[in-house]
């Protein structure tokens, strides 16, 4: 009997931001997953906001046609003090859903403590520890210019650990052990 042939995805991960918009893009094939790129996208030197919402578009549209991925996760918006702050990060975060669609994309959104948590297992992680944790993941040596481009990288990360927790059987397990036990073609 032939073994399956691993399910394959691109997911594309956006930390939605207005100075600097990182993301994140990586392959999983079955439960295994592996760096493809990663990056931000800069506008801290548009005044406009308008000229930064086209940038966000025109560059998250640009990605999506160059790597064609299978989903869009975001961050989605957190509450904060400052309003204004909140609906600029929405504008940007709806201009870059608004790329996906456009390109028939199906878009996921996390919170920043679900990706967090499900990354290093600490929902209040700071982002140089989702950083570290994701090198030591994913295999990469060379630090990104920002960290926004590891929070991008995170947000697919966190994407693809959803798919792996849900399909199947669903099973939760009571420890690492029974974990493991079930999942020796995870653990390397």
């Amino acid at each position: 009997m032939q073994k399956e042939k691993a399910k394959e995805r691109i997911i594309l991960g956006i930390d939605p931001g207005t100075v600097v918009l990182g993301y994140g893009i990586i392959k999983e094939v079955g439960n295994t997953i592996s760096l493809i790129s990663m990056g931000v996208i800069k506008m801290g030197h548009l005044d406009d906001h308008a000229l930064k919402l086209q940038r966000i578009f025109k560059k998250t549209s640009a990605l999506m046609q160059e790597y064609n991925p299978d989903c869009v996760a975001l961050e989605s918006p957190f509450y904060g003090k400052n309003i204004q702050v909140m609906l600029k990060l929405g504008r940007a975060q709806g201009v870059a859903m608004a790329a996906a669609l456009a390109q028939d994309i199906p878009i996921f959104e996390y919170s920043p403590r679900k990706i967090k948590q499900s990354v290093t297992g600490n929902g209040n992680a700071t982002k140089e520890q989702v950083s570290a944790m994701l090198k030591n993941l994913l295999k990469f040596e060379e630090t990104p210019q920002f960290l926004d481009a590891t929070d991008g990288l995170a947000i697919a990360v966190c994407h693809s650990f959803q798919k792996n927790s849900t399909s199947g059987s669903g099973k939760s397990y009571s420890g690492w052990s029974s974990f493991i036990k079930d999942n020796k073609d995870r653990i390397k």
